[in-house]
């Protein structure tokens, strides 16, 4: 569902941080929420880990097989298939999703994609019946991460009840570090392929190639390929007609960067929201971003540079 879509009944998302410092504290908010939220009709999901999904089932007791859960390990793994999996569920009923990601051991850049994950779901979700309570243990919560509660979240739940962030920031204007950053350039020992339209075929062929001689997981090759060939159609239909592809490895991933000379960046979330059925358009960055581990855009001086990362797996 688009964001500018608006529902037909008048509800819209509430997306709430929900800060809190013990299991009890934890209980006290979600299982009232919860009940409150059965007897709206609402479809409960609840995003978390063992010990507290069970602590939660036991204080519902018979209400605990109203709802649904999922392990936070594995729902918040990549952020953008997290989107993808929120849009199947929320899709067409009214829900809460009471949900908590996992911050520990992830590196930096992990860090920073989920913080712009939760900035999304204000765009992404914004015209569905959906309540999103987003759950900070300060207790494990980094610093730096609690700092974006306010800044991604229109409401915040306190000792009070719920009020609005005066800190909130509309997903599109959000600027995260590294995001205006100069991408690094290929190194020199990159391997470069020029396309057309006539020569994707072609492309997808090297792309593959390369991966395989690289050592890539072949579980992982047909993701890339997907992508590049997904990235570099865009290039030819909709910028210059042609295009270059720089492929490299380091740090344990493979990536690929597509270099349009007539690309732009017109849409100010691309990627990150999925299109329409009946879109003609919008579906590479879509595709693209659900297969790889990152992607990064850069569009300056009439070049748009779109940079895949994936690992290479075992």
């Amino acid at each position: 569902m688009r964001p500018e879509r608006a529902r037909s009944d008048g509800e819209s998302l509430k997306h709430v941080a929900v800060p809190y410092d013990s299991d009890e504290a934890f209980l006290e908010l979600a299982v009232p929420h919860v009940r409150t939220a059965l007897r709206e009709g609402r479809q409960v999901l609840v995003i978390t880990c063992p010990a507290k999904l069970a602590r939660l089932r036991e204080a519902l007791g018979r209400e605990a097989d109203l709802i649904d859960s999922r392990l936070s390990t594995s729902w918040y793994d990549h952020p953008y298939r997290t989107l993808a999996a929120y849009h199947e569920y929320t899709r067409g009923r009214r829900t809460l999703v009471i949900g908590e990601p996992v911050w520990a051991g992830r590196s930096r850049r992990e860090i920073r994609e989920l913080i712009r994950y939760e900035s999304v779901i204000n765009a992404a979700f914004r015209a569905t019946a959906a309540i999103m309570w987003c759950l900070y243990d300060l207790r494990h919560v980094p610093g730096g991460v609690l700092d974006y509660g306010p800044v991604n979240h229109p409401v915040l739940l306190g000792a009070d009840g719920e009020m609005a962030s005066s800190r909130f920031v509309e997903p599109h204007e959000l600027v995260l570090h590294d995001d205006r950053e100069p991408l690094p350039e290929p190194p020199a020992t990159a391997e470069t392929v020029r396309f057309t339209a006539r020569e994707l075929k072609r492309l997808r062929q090297t792309v593959g190639d390369y991966a395989r001689a690289a050592g890539m997981d072949r579980n992982l090759i047909t993701s890339l390929v997907i992508s590049v060939s997904e990235i570099a159609a865009n290039s030819v239909e909709h910028g210059a007609g042609y295009g270059t592809i720089a492929m490299w490895v380091g740090d344990g991933e493979l990536v690929c960067e597509i270099a349009d000379p007539g690309g732009a960046l017109d849409d100010p979330l691309p990627g990150y929201i999925p299109p329409e059925p009946e879109s003609p358009r919008g579906y590479g960055l879509w595709i693209s971003r659900q297969l790889c581990d990152l992607v990064e855009l850069r569009a300056e001086e009439g070049l748009l540079r779109v940079r895949l990362h994936l690992g290479m797996g075992s």
